[in-house]
């Protein structure tokens, strides 16, 4: 439903929001023209975040959940979120991939409290129900009772009360999965863009992952906000000033921001020169956060090599919540994890491949540094969207205007454009009947 067709209605409660249809969410009418204008309500509204879990994250979607080289023997587990909900990725005995709701059938607690770890099985630390690696209830204390008294029913059946089992799919080392039996297939939910990157990301499928690291942090401010910082070309050499200094990132290089699927996913694509760094120009001119004078003890933070023969440090998003990472020859997978309407949680994955020598290890782990809590270049955009998030909720009726670049969400061959934003709520407002 377009905003031309909704209808402002009496706010519901937000017991009620959850379980309402699409109409009862329209709040508020979409600000005309939709196309290149974005509500500040939706940052803060607890219905529509509701909503968002439900549609985007419950719904049809691929989630990202790890990677195979963190759980590589039976028993090793690893816990992720799909939204809201905690998830737990497990190598079964068979040597499958399993991805099990964090959640007891018995009454809903919490059933893996470690990060990560290996087990035999599961067992609940509420009331000790335990399950295989598969999620099936293998015994619960006291079934029959104790005394003569108590226990369950006769016709309690143990194959009824397992834990819930997301499908998965997994894709070069790279687990999915989503609590949706309608999702398509991986490949045609990624698109042939998308799934070319991520087999380029990933080493072209000949390659074994190998795990560097974790970065985590709270982020004080609503998913999408971050989001959108992620299709962002624009802000990219105006905040990041260490991206300009040392030539990572610059307005005057070849760049392609190309929305895919109608908006669903997005690609920014640079081109590195190392001969560029630092020379000013008629475009550079125009930008104060440009530091000739600027170095760093070691240089090798900034000097990456071209280990994918394209010159290419290629970033993209997958809808809901992930995030391809290249910088130089740092690679990563940035999980975006809504927490509430006001606040999210980043977890960095940082990898390489099991044939990466010492040197190019190295180079990656330096190279991390710009991303994470206190990274050159991210702790900018913390900075910003946590003084943002009480800006919109203070003036949820504002409007964000987007048109930078053009109205609509067409590829184009600049950093001066705002079309995977408007690509993005474009898809956006047509899941959520905005």
């Amino acid at each position: 439903m377009t905003s031309s067709d909704s209808t402002t209605l009496e706010a519901p409660s937000c017991a009620q929001a959850a379980q309402a249809p699409v109409s009862m969410l329209a709040l508020r009418r979409w600000p005309e023209p939709a196309g290149t204008r974005i509500p500040a309500w939706i940052y803060s509204d607890p219905a529509i975040f509701q909503r968002e879990m439900q549609v985007f994250f419950e719904g049809p979607h691929w989630n990202f959940v790890g990677l195979e080289c963190e759980i590589e023997q039976p028993g090793a587990y690893k816990r992720s979120w799909v939204g809201t909900r905690s998830v737990v990725m497990v190598r079964g005995e068979d040597g499958a991939v399993n991805v099990l709701e964090n959640r007891c059938a018995h009454r809903g607690s919490q059933l893996c409290w470690e990060s990560k770890g290996t087990v035999k099985d599961f067992t609940c630390p509420y009331h000790h129900w335990s399950y295989d690696l598969e999620g099936n209830l293998l015994g619960l204390p006291f079934l029959r009772g104790a005394m003569g008294k108590g226990g369950m029913p006769r016709d309690f059946k143990k194959s009824e009360h397992g834990l819930r089992r997301l499908r998965v799919a997994t894709f070069n080392g790279v687990v999915w999965a989503t609590f949706s039996e309608e999702t398509p297939p991986l490949e045609d939910y990624l698109g042939e863009e998308i799934l070319g990157l991520v087999n380029r990301a990933t080493g072209g499928g000949g390659k074994k992952l190998r795990l560097l690291g974790y970065n985590r942090q709270l982020l004080p401010s609503n998913w999408k906000l971050y989001l959108e910082n992620s299709r962002d070309p624009y802000h990219a050499t105006l905040l990041h000033s260490f991206f300009l200094t040392f030539g990572l990132l610059r307005t005057d290089t070849a760049f392609k921001a190309v929305p895919t699927l109608g908006g669903r996913h997005g690609i920014m694509a640079s081109t590195y020169s190392a001969s560029t760094a630092g020379q000013q120009n008629e475009v550079t001119k125009e930008l104060a956060n440009l530091k000739s004078d600027f170095r760093l003890e070691d240089m090798e933070v900034v000097k990456p090599v071209d280990e994918m023969g394209d010159s290419s440090m290629i970033n993209f998003s997958v809808m809901p919540s992930i995030f391809f990472q290249q910088h130089g020859n740092s690679l990563a997978l940035r999980h975006l994890i809504p927490k509430s309407a006001s606040q999210s949680e980043l977890a960095w994955t940082h990898y390489g491949f099991e044939d990466d020598d010492e040197a190019m290890t190295r180079r990656r782990l330096k190279q991390a540094n710009l991303m994470g809590p206190a990274g050159y270049v991210a702790i900018d955009d913390s900075e910003v969207l946590a003084k943002m998030q009480p800006s919109v909720e203070g003036a949820p009726d504002a409007v964000q205007v987007v048109t930078m670049g053009g109205v609509d969400h067409q590829p184009m061959d600049t950093m001066i454009t705002e079309t995977l934003i408007r690509g993005f709520y474009s898809y956006y407002r047509e899941r959520m009947g905005l």
